[in-house]
């Protein structure tokens, strides 16, 4: 029993090789089951954290995303396609997140959102990815089945994978972008704080989206494509849990970063009623039930490898008297 799927694999596989084997891309290229690719992306990224959003009562999603705190993004990738239906993608993407709590000016309703205005805090985080995704084309991978049929143009397809990336929350002070992270500003790490944690700067995320790839030409592909990160950690912002007592930073931080922890730490308006605001020590200052997550929306462009120019030229007609090679 226990041969019986790997046995079934390896006929399974051997049999699409067989039959999937395409000759000629079209009248001047061959093709192989086997391509690469190299390019570029580029887009706008966003996030949802506990900082900014819109006026609703609790964070829902897109519901509470706000589209004024879009970036823009860029990355390059390496990726192989088999059969056009199975890929393997490297790609390193570089951006920033950002938003603001004065994103929800104008609030006259008793809600979460006008405290979250009074809170006034903000950041930005660079961040640099590095990640390796599957994709998976659906329609050619059906239309492998039947050898005469040829790769479509416009190909819809799944991606997911695993990556690496490394974050930096940032907090404007006087025109000067100042690290949050070294200031400990929920008091990670202080003895006097045991739930709050150190966080790390590079983590793993998770990654899961959709596409629609275009073949421009044999040599050129065009992509647009949506991915979310899965992340675990909620410190994207630096916020996460409750206000400390301002007078424990001085046991650990000294000089600029003491003078800038005080600053940082609590930013609330001063003209807040205090029943609207909660910027007191054990007071609610981010929500620890909900990680942070961020998503890109790309445009791809790639370079095609692995296709063989047909010398004298061709014609489709004729392709079944060429045979790419197999994997198998």
């Amino acid at each position: 029993m226990k041969f019986k799927i790997p046995i079934f694999l390896i006929f399974y596989l051997t049999t699409l090789s067989a039959r999937a084997q395409y000759y000629y891309y079209n009248d001047e290229y061959y093709d192989n089951p086997l391509t690469f690719e190299a390019g570029i992306s580029f887009g706008p990224m966003n996030s949802l954290t506990d900082i900014g959003g819109r006026n609703v009562n609790r964070r829902s999603g897109a519901k509470d995303l706000n589209i004024s705190s879009t970036t823009l993004s860029g990355g390059i990738y390496f990726s192989l396609l088999y059969q056009h239906f199975l890929g393997l993608r490297l790609e390193g993407t570089y951006g920033t997140v950002k938003s603001n709590d004065s994103l929800l000016a104008g609030i006259k309703s008793t809600s979460i959102s006008i405290g979250r205005y009074n809170r006034n805090l903000s950041f930005r985080s660079p961040i640099g990815e590095l990640s390796i995704l599957g994709e998976f084309y659906p329609v050619q991978f059906f239309k492998n089945f039947n050898s005469e049929a040829y790769p479509t143009s416009f190909a819809p397809y799944l991606v997911g994978g695993v990556g690496v990336f490394h974050f930096n929350p940032q907090a404007n002070l006087n025109g000067q972008w100042v690290d949050l992270h070294p200031l400990h500003t929920e008091g990670e790490g202080f003895v006097e704080y045991p739930k709050s944690k150190e966080y790390n700067l590079t983590q793993m995320n998770f990654s899961f989206g959709v596409g629609l790839a275009y073949e421009i030409s044999a040599k050129f592909d065009l992509k647009i494509e949506y991915i979310t990160r899965v992340l675990e950690t909620d410190y994207l912002d630096d916020v996460h849990g409750r206000y400390i007592d301002p007078n424990v930073f001085s046991k650990y931080l000294t000089g600029a970063q003491l003078t800038d922890a005080l600053i940082l730490n609590e930013r609330g308006r001063p003209d807040a009623r205090p029943e609207d605001n909660t910027n007191h020590p054990g007071g609610i200052r981010g929500n620890p039930n909900n990680d942070d997550t961020y998503f890109t929306i790309n445009i791809k462009v790639g370079y095609v490898i692995g296709r063989k120019k047909i010398s004298g030229g061709g014609s489709r007609k004729f392709r079944n008297q060429y045979k790419s090679p197999t994997l198998f």
